[in-house]
């Protein structure tokens, strides 16, 4: 999933975004109101997550302007306000889920499984293409009995391979959709993922799946022989 994560605090931050990032989430991370609210004028995320208390711009105000603007990204809201009044207000202002402080790291990821579940782009925990099946919750690509662990980076380029069969992605694309807001991928960055990821599918005899395209890019795509 890509996923926009806003704490003001980095002391909080940091641990909550290498989980997220660790779990194989494309995650954009920012620590105030206005920069996220910029983000998710320009990006498009499979699940927010904001802090409550934030500076120039509340995650209240954020939730309330992305369903004021009719948009259904789900919404993970973190506080450390635990009345209940504080809850149904988060939930009167369009948030879908609410986590109390201190976080625990594991509770987070569960509570992001869940909601990336109600995302329109859902296709369950596995995805398919013929025999080759992508398990989302361990990072783990199979074909028959073989499997193969990926990394956290290499993961998220065979997901978006796996959501976009056959179809040509250019570098660009591929770039957009991986790196985050804040980072320049060098120039052989993809052309160095793409090698990396077809030597971790060589241990299932896949590593011709992904075909380079000259001059356009990169497809995942079967085989004529295999098909």
């Amino acid at each position: 999933m890509k996923i926009l994560l806003v704490e003001d605090d980095p002391i909080q931050l940091e641990p909550l975004y290498a989980a997220l990032v660790k779990a194989g989430h494309i995650t954009d991370a920012t620590l105030d109101g206005e920069t996220a609210q910029w983000l998710m004028q320009e990006r498009t995320y499979d699940l927010l997550i904001l802090d409550w208390m934030l500076p120039k711009l509340s995650g209240i105000d954020l939730c309330q302007q992305h369903r004021q603007a009719g948009k259904g990204t789900p919404i993970l809201l973190l506080t450390a306000r635990d009345t209940l009044t504080d809850r149904v207000t988060g939930l009167d202002a369009g948030a879908d889920d609410y986590l109390i402080k201190p976080i625990n790291v594991l509770e987070l990821l569960a509570r992001v499984r869940a909601l990336g579940r109600r995302s329109p782009q859902w296709q369950g925990d596995v995805l398919h293409l013929a025999d080759l099946a992508l398990h989302l919750g361990t990072l783990t690509v199979q074909r028959q009995d073989a499997s193969t662990q990926l990394s956290a980076r290499e993961f998220q380029l065979m997901e978006y391979f796996m959501r976009h069969p056959q179809q040509i992605l250019t570098r660009d694309q591929i770039e957009q959709a991986l790196w985050e807001w804040n980072m320049q991928p060098e120039s052989k960055a993809v052309a160095i993922l793409i090698h990396r990821l077809r030597s971790r599918l060589q241990a299932l005899g896949a590593e011709t799946w992904v075909q380079t395209v000259y001059g356009m890019g990169y497809r995942l795509a079967v085989p004529e022989a295999t098909a």
